[in-house]
């Protein structure tokens, strides 16, 4: 997507825009950009959904849009972070959460790592907890247990391998990923699929705000690294197939997941 600058009402219209030109289908996972109502934008005090002036139209437009058409949407906000001490301003939290075919909440994940040389750790906080779910949970046609991670999350591959040990098969990752830095977005996201032998759902917007310049380059990769699916610098809906075969297969055949030290399983739980 072009995201329109903290227009929310411009933004849901372009997101059923792109809908309702797209074949989809009951069951389907679709994924929306990182802050897909706002931009990335550091004024908490106007974008929090959760603020008067947003009053909770992002999450009840995601829950809605999941329900009347009976997929599974993963979409991302600003929400006020109300345990924090208090500041002079709102601080805020970049949250990337999933509604399932029902309209129910999956899952609900607070940006781990703020974007500090892009100044979001002087409005945003960083989340404190990782989370995993199934899809199926969701009434998704394909059970993968999935993962979150948000833009600049990506940059730290401790955190996906946390995931793998969470049980995680496929990562989703919604994005404000700078055209300047556009190939460090697509060698990373092609990293986290090969090192954890997982699906990388990785969507990125285009266009410009106020600030930067957005070239896109959204990507479906499967679990060996190859990239199924790719987007360009203009907005489209980008539509592969997933299964949770493929990482069966690959993880059996060839288990360099399984082999990790010791060293470095600080989750026990295994995939």
């Amino acid at each position: 997507m072009d995201l329109v600058w903290e227009d929310r009402k411009a933004n849901f219209a372009a997101v059923e825009s792109m809908l309702d030109a797209t074949d989809v289908q009951p069951g389907d996972l679709v994924v929306l950009p990182e802050l897909f109502d706002s931009g990335f934008s550091l004024r908490v005090e106007v974008t929090a959904d959760d603020a008067p002036v947003g009053s909770g139209q992002t999450q009840a437009f995601l829950s809605g849009l999941a329900r009347s058409r009976r997929i599974v949407v993963h979409g991302s906000w600003t929400a006020i972070a109300r345990d924090v001490v208090a500041r002079e301003q709102p601080t805020g939290l970049n949250i990337a959460a999933a509604f399932g075919t029902d309209g129910a909440e999956l899952y609900r994940y607070a940006k781990i790592h703020p974007f500090t040389y892009g100044r979001e750790g002087e409005r945003f906080v960083g989340g404190r907890q990782m989370v995993c779910a199934d899809l199926a949970d969701a009434g998704a046609r394909e059970g993968l247990r999935v993962c979150p991670a948000v833009c600049y999350d990506l940059r730290f591959p401790e955190l996906f391998r946390r995931g793998l040990s969470m049980g995680a098969e496929v990562f989703v990752i919604g994005a404000n990923w700078p055209r300047a830095r556009q190939s460090h977005w697509r060698a990373l996201n092609i990293a986290r699929a090969i090192e954890n032998q997982a699906w990388v759902l990785c969507v990125n917007r285009v266009g410009a705000d106020p600030h930067l310049e957005y070239a896109g380059g959204s990507m479906v990769i499967d679990p060996q690294g190859t990239v199924r699916a790719e987007a360009d610098d203009a907005p489209r809906v980008l539509s592969a197939p997933i299964s949770r075969a493929d990482v069966d297969s690959w993880r059996k055949n060839f288990p360099a997941w399984s082999d990790r030290s010791p060293l470095f399983r600080d989750i026990p739980d295994e995939p």
